[in-house]
């Protein structure tokens, strides 16, 4: 599967969680559509984009499980829970009950907000190592107070790469009322996503991580009742429109200025490339290989898996705890020394080596992993064990 993607060859590639990678032919259809618009920008932007916008929604809700008219494609997550943020118009005192598992531009996002409003960010602490899906559960309602007016979740964490019992979680939620917000970023080609069945009130997910969409491609979707009340990010041409569609909320928030939006409209390319390539069975692969592989780097940094190691808590990726003062430097070592590209990462008092696992990688791309930092392990202070 390698041959398809445009990947330096030189380098281990074990970062798909960060950006994603993008295979030739929907790279090739991105570049179509922008040939396409500058041959004529103002009939592509003005008559075409409308009809293209929809033609690439199409399939996507189908992909997720919902309704075309009830997404809008942005960017990234980070502009997708910006946009909810403007909109909640929560009072001093209102809590926002999340995870200190979050992703840290989240957090930030929250702590934006939360200054500004005067409601409080709870990011409460889910113990590690994960037992069991009930003790996730468990840890987390411990932070619900009569004051929690919303709840905040990603569904696979980026630092430690942890599957969480977002169903569940969004079924309690709504028995208490509360509002549902759910970062999905890492979810959408990676696990099974259905969003009428999970019903959360809002969620964000990327294209261009785990479906392999150019860089830039996010959706948020909303539930019908929560519409009306969500404000555009920037106000333009559709606030107010001269030639308004049968929907406000997509007027609001699908054309907010000139832009590119190739990167959206190559999406029917993303999921036709999946489906040609019986994806699925690559993914399962992949888990697979991240399950056989993930106990022995845990033992080679003297570290204790972070969960039970089975398909309910990991993905296609995994992060295994290492000790060290120095994660910024271990990182570039393993880039500059041995051309592999991973993150790692400090999330709380831990730090984490996370590796992830796609169609165009091999075992022997761990292998070289570990390799490598058993090298930095006899060789440097920077890992200690």
């Amino acid at each position: 599967m390698k041959t398809h993607f445009l990947l330096d060859p030189a380098i281990t590639f074990l970062n798909h969680g960060s950006f994603g990678a993008t295979p030739q032919p929907v790279f090739e259809a991105k570049i179509g559509f922008q040939r396409e618009m500058e041959a004529d920008p103002v009939h592509f932007i003005q008559k075409k984009l409308p009809i293209y916008l929809k033609e690439a929604k199409r399939p996507l809700a189908e992909f997720l499980g919902c309704e075309a008219a009830d997404f809008f494609f942005t960017p990234n997550p980070t502009q997708a829970i910006n946009t909810i943020m403007r909109s909640l118009q929560l009072q001093p005192g209102d809590e926002i009950l999340a995870t200190n598992h979050e992703y840290g531009a989240m957090d930030r996002t929250w702590h934006f907000y939360c200054k500004k409003s005067g409601a409080k960010y709870i990011r409460q602490n889910i113990s590690l190592p994960i037992t069991s899906k009930e003790q996730i559960l468990e840890d987390f309602w411990k932070g619900y107070t009569s004051k929690t007016k919303v709840v905040f979740i990603n569904q696979i964490s980026s630092a430690t790469a942890l599957i969480f019992p977002v169903k569940e979680i969004c079924d309690k939620a709504q028995e208490l009322g509360l509002i549902i917000i759910v970062d999905g970023a890492h979810v959408p080609g990676h696990i099974p996503l259905n969003l009428r069945e999970l019903d959360p009130d809002y969620y964000t997910g990327t294209l261009h991580k785990w479906m392999l969409a150019p860089k830039g491609s996010s959706f948020l979707y909303v539930k019908k009742e929560f519409q009306a009340d969500l404000d555009p990010l920037i106000v333009s041409w559709g606030y107010e429109s001269l030639f308004p569609s049968e929907s406000q909320f997509l007027d609001y928030h699908e054309y907010q200025g000139t832009n590119d939006h190739s990167t959206y409209l190559c999406t029917p390319q993303v999921i036709q490339f999946l489906k040609e390539n019986d994806w699925e069975t690559h993914a399962k692969s992949c888990r697979a290989i991240v399950l056989k592989h993930y106990p022995r780097f845990c033992k080679l940094l003297n570290s204790q898996p972070l969960c039970p190691v089975t398909e309910e808590f990991l993905g296609q990726m995994a992060s295994i705890p290492v000790c060290t003062s120095k994660p910024t430097e271990l990182k570039e070592l393993l880039y500059s020394k041995y051309h592999i590209q991973i993150p790692v990462m400090p999330l709380n008092d831990g730090v984490y080596v996370r590796f992830s696992i796609n169609a165009y990688n091999t075992e022997s791309d761990l292998d070289t992993l570990y390799a490598a930092l058993w090298d930095i392990i006899q060789t440097t202070d920077l890992i200690e064990i």
